[in-house]
């Protein structure tokens, strides 16, 4: 798929000259990023944040892709979900687990549908209702509460600009989506 338009994502000969340091590592390698080069100063400042939400958060990666993957469903990301279903698989979930982060909570594990709930509390009410954070105090602590709200609040961020500008999802990320869809997935690539 072929963007055209102000915010394509920027091309390596199109890269801006003062985050060409940024262009060699997670900036130049997603199509997301690329069209956020367009604004250099917000691409460099959201470095530390993605750096921290991507792989130091507290939740672990198995936790952090179920948090990921149930916001961009919710706020029908199809590049997002496509990005972590690929990521999931990776951290070790299995295509049924990925595909019940699709359905309501009630039908998941419980550790997934208590982290799912949240997303959909925050995502449905901009808040964390008390008896969610009691529970999630017990299964993730404080700083796992506090990095749940980030990584909702940062994959937002993201789902905005890519359905915004309609960025079309990275060409290894479709590729290997062909190669092996998730059966019973409506999901297109």
């Amino acid at each position: 798929m072929s963007v055209n338009g102000p915010f394509a994502p920027v091309s390596d000969t199109g890269w801006p000259q003062e985050i060409a340091d940024m262009r060699a590592g997670f900036a130049g390698k997603l199509n997301v990023y690329r069209a956020m080069a367009h604004h250099p100063a917000l691409l460099a400042a959201w470095a530390d944040l993605r750096e921290h939400i991507v792989r130091r958060t507290s939740l672990g990666p198995v936790r952090a892709e179920v948090v990921i993957l149930r916001t961009g469903f919710r706020l029908g990301s199809d590049y997002e979900w496509a990005q972590h279903v690929v990521r999931a698989r990776n951290c070790g979930l299995d295509d049924a687990r990925i595909l019940t982060l699709r359905q309501k909570p009630a039908s998941m594990a419980p550790d997934d549908a208590l982290l799912a709930g949240a997303v959909d509390e925050l995502l449905d009410s901009a808040r964390l209702r008390p008896a969610t954070v009691k529970a999630l105090d017990a299964a993730i602590g404080k700083e796992g509460i506090l990095d749940l709200i980030a990584t909702v609040g940062f994959y937002s961020t993201l789902a905005f600009i890519l359905k915004s500008f309609k960025t079309p999802l990275d060409a290894d990320i479709a590729a290997e989506l062909r190669a092996s869809p998730i059966p019973g997935s409506d999901q297109t690539v």
